[in-house]
Order: C-alpha cells, then sequence, then structure tokens
C-alpha cells in the first residue's frame, strides 16, 4: 500500500480509461454488499416465506435512511471533487470532519425517530400480522446507521480522491462478516443462539460497525491521512459545514422521498399476498445486484463532473456524461441478459416452492427493462449532482415520484392487473428522472457565470 507523501494530481481527464479506474473499483465495491444482501434474503427464504416476506419492508425502510445517508456521501464527493479539481487538496481535512459532525447528528435523529416516531405509523399501515415482528426488527437494525454513515463518509474520500481502489477492503470485510453472523445468529449454530430473524438485524449492525473500523485502518495504512492530515480537528468549521449542508440538504431530502414512495409501495403490496411481498423483496436485491454497474457509473459521473468543474471546463462536462452513459448502458445490457437466460436458477435460490419461480419470472422480464432506463437516467441525474445544482435534483424527483405514484395508485389499488404490470411503474419513474435530467443539463442553466 502507499505511504503518505506528496499530493498528487487530482484533476480528471475525459477519457474511458479514467472513467473506468474511478467506476470499476466502486462497482466491485458496490457488488459486495449486494451479494450480503441478496444472501441474506436466502437465509431468510431457507427460515420462512414469512421471514423472507417481511424483509421486503424492514429493508425498504432501512434504506430510506441508508440512501439519506448516500445523498450525505454524494454531497460530500461533490465537494472535495470540486477541491480536487480547483488543486486545493488542503481543504479535505477540514470537508471530512464536518461531514462526520453532521453525519452522526442526523443518525441519532434517525435512531429516535424509528424507537419512538415510526411504531405509530407503521402500525397504521402495515399488515397487522407482521408489524410486531418488523417492528422489533427495525428497533435493533437502526443501530447499525451511525457505523453506516462514517463508512460512506471514508468511502466518500477515497473515491474523490481518486483513491476508490481501497473501496473494496471495507466492502468485503463487512459482507464477510454479515455473511457470517447471519449464518451464526439466523440459525443459532456454533453455541450462538437462534435469534430467526432478529438474527439478521444484529449481524448487519455488526457488520456496519466492522465496515467503519476497516475503512479508517485503510485510510492510515494506506499513508493517505497522514497525506492529508485527516481526523486530527474535529472544531466546528462554518463555511465549510454550510457547503456541504447546502449541497446536501436537497439530496437527502431527494433521496429520502425516492425510497419512502418506495416503502408506500411495498406497503400496498402487502394487501396481495404473501406470494408477492416474497416476490417484491426479490426484486429489490435485483436492483441491487444488477444496478452495481449502474450506480458506480452513476457515482463517477458526479465525480468527474464536480471535478471539471473546479477545473473551469465546463466544455467537457456534456462529453463526459455521455462516455459514462454508454458504458452504463453497455454493462447494464450484458447483466440483465445474464440474468434473464436463467431466471429459474435464480428464484429456486430462495429455497420457495414453483408458483414462486411461475410468479416472478414476468416480474423480473419487466424490472430487467426498467433497469436498462435505469442505466442511462441516473447517469443524467448525477451529472446534475455534480454541478452542484440539487435543488433541481430535488425539484426533478419530486416531479418524477409524484408520476410515479399516480400510476402505482392506478394500478395497484384502482385496476389492479399483475404484478408485472405494478412494477412497470419503473419506467415512468426513470423515464421522467432522464428527460428532465437530460434538458436541465442542455439548456446550460447549471454552468458558471463568469463576469
Amino acid at each position: 500500500m502507499e505511504s503518505g507523501g506528496s499530493i498528487t494530481n487530482l484533476k480528471v481527464e475525459v477519457s474511458n480509461k479514467q472513467i473506468l479506474s474511478i467506476a470499476l473499483p466502486i462497482t466491485f465495491a458496490i457488488l459486495i454488499p449486494q451479494l450480503n444482501m441478496l444472501i441474506n434474503s436466502i437465509f431468510l427464504g431457507r427460515l420462512s416465506g414469512e421471514a423472507l416476506g417481511n424483509a421486503g419492508v424492514t429493508g425498504v425502510y432501512y434504506l430510506i435512511f441508508a440512501v439519506a445517508g448516500n445523498g450525505l456521501n454524494n454531497s460530500m464527493q461533490t465537494v472535495f471533487s470540486k477541491y480536487a479539481g480547483a488543486g486545493n487538496s488542503d481543504i479535505f481535512k477540514t470537508i471530512l470532519t464536518q461531514g462526520i459532525r453532521i453525519s452522526l447528528q442526523f443518525s441519532l435523529v434517525c435512531i429516535a425517530f424509528t424507537w419512538f416516531v415510526a411504531p405509530l405509523i407503521m402500525q397504521s399501515v402495515a399488515d397487522p400480522a407482521a408489524y410486531p415482528a418488523e417492528m422489533e426488527f427495525l428497533k435493533i437494525r437502526i443501530f447499525g446507521l451511525p457505523f453506516l454513515y462514517l463508512f460512506q463518509m471514508g468511502n466518500a474520500f477515497l473515491v474523490a480522491s481518486l483513491n476508490s481502489r481501497y473501496l473494496m477492503i471495507g466492502f468485503i470485510s463487512e459482507a464477510l462478516v454479515n455473511i457470517l453472523f447471519d449464518y451464526l445468529l439466523i440459525f443459532g449454530k456454533a453455541g450462538f443462539p437462534v435469534m430467526g430473524f432478529n438474527g439478521a438485524a444484529v449481524a448487519s449492525v455488526i457488520a456496519e460497525c466492522t465496515g467503519l473500523i476497516v475503512v479508517f485502518v485503510v485510510l492510515g495504512i494506506t499513508g493517505l491521512k497522514k497525506k492529508y492530515n485527516l481526523l486530527k480537528d474535529f472544531g466546528f468549521n462554518r463555511k465549510i459545514r454550510n457547503e456541504v449542508f447546502t449541497v446536501a440538504l436537497p439530496l437527502v431530502l431527494q433521496y429520502i422521498i425516492s425510497v419512502t414512495t418506495w416503502l408506500v409501495f411495498f406497503f400496498l403490496i402487502e394487501s396481495k399476498g404473501t406470494l408477492a411481498k416474497q416476490i417484491s423483496n426479490t426484486m429489490r436485491n435485483v436492483f441491487g445486484l444488477v444496478g452495481v454497474f449502474v450506480w458506480a457509473f452513476a457515482s463517477t459521473s458526479n465525480v468527474m463532473v464536480s471535478n471539471l468543474m473546479g477545473q473551469k471546463r465546463e466544455d467537457q462536462v456534456m462529453k463526459v456524461i455521455n462516455k459514462i452513459m454508454l458504458l452504463s448502458a453497455g454493462c447494464c445490457i450484458v447483466m440483465v441478459s445474464l440474468l434473464n437466460l436463467v431466471p429459474e436458477a435464480f428464484f429456486k435460490l430462495f429455497g420457495q416452492d414453483a408458483n414462486f419461480v411461475t410468479e416472478g419470472i414476468p416480474v423480473i422480464r419487466i424490472i430487467s427493462l426498467g433497469m436498462l432506463f435505469m442505466s442511462i437516467a441516473n447517469i443524467w441525474l448525477n451529472g446534475v449532482t455534480g454541478t452542484g445544482k440539487t435543488k433541481v435534483n430535488l425539484l426533478i424527483e419530486i416531479i418524477a415520484i409524484t408520476l410515479y405514484l399516480a400510476y402505482t395508485w392506478y394500478f395497484m389499488k384502482l385496476h389492479y392487473v399483475s404484478l408485472a404490470v405494478a412494477w412497470s411503474n419503473e419506467f415512468i419513474y426513470w423515464t421522467s428522472i432522464f428527460m428532465m435530467s437530460w434538458l436541465y443539463m442542455r439548456s446550460g442553466k447549471w454552468k458558471t457565470k463568469i463576469g
């Protein structure tokens, strides 16, 4: 591993080599926890069909807070990358510590909400039979949030400082610990208690704590902590805090709104029976597993656009977004093609009956097409993020979510046809995201006004 030394050039170039050098390590880093969640669902499926179904609601609930942290993570990448492009890496230490302060404060609010407010909401909307188990799980699971947020802060620095190759170390460690404790705690192996559904929650908290420890150890061992003087001063810095917060707040709200809407979708699915819940939770895993390339290239779009803005090379922004979009779409086509060649084998991993496989295949076909739309739209949306115009991101999200909810309500409550048709709401969402993001970037309103 590298030791500390002089600060290297952090200005990106518009080339496929540069794009892949950032995106591929992020891809493998994202792939590991998605495989981890897949294995988690496989364990729960073999525990019981009920546990597999309940994991859909609890997983999406936790995802709301996880992606809120991802919004903060993306805003940190934007701010880091802008200064990297401008050649000012001295400010990195202050950006990181202010991000840590904000993330810890926010995670405490989320924990309090889950313990004292969420039960009142969940009890009124969740399946009464599933509510006790779901709420008990969430009250354990939410304690992983501070560890997750701090883990994301370390990763934001690694990506923006063009050290994304180190991401995999933390993610691999987290995944291995999660899989191990899933096995030990869900089924009570090697002398551990049989915790069943709650065992998955405890295992995830332990894993997120492990990921946090490992990523900050990596910063020390690689010399990056010394090189950038990280984690030495946790004092309040109003200027940087405000800059991070200004970029982060619209993104956090955007992500919370997006996934909360998905939670509403899952609550509506609960009324369609256990099989629909089981299949939909499996589709959540598909989104995570197949989408690893999409999210990696989306993150790359954010970083490279921010870096180019910092370099005052705004004329190259559209070119780099188009390059990233083509790579993202190409990788997604490969992934969904592989999945659709053997959908039966995929569904059989979850240990359910033949009806689960039969009913799930049409849904996975629809989801695959939706993900192709996502592979294009997400790149443009994160291009908007990279410009720092995150209020525009929020507006785009609100409009897209409104269309998504109207479509979902019609095909889930007023005119239910099938689960596959219900999941086609992803077309509406991602098509609207793409059109608005593309039109905004094409307008040039994001460009810095000079003079």
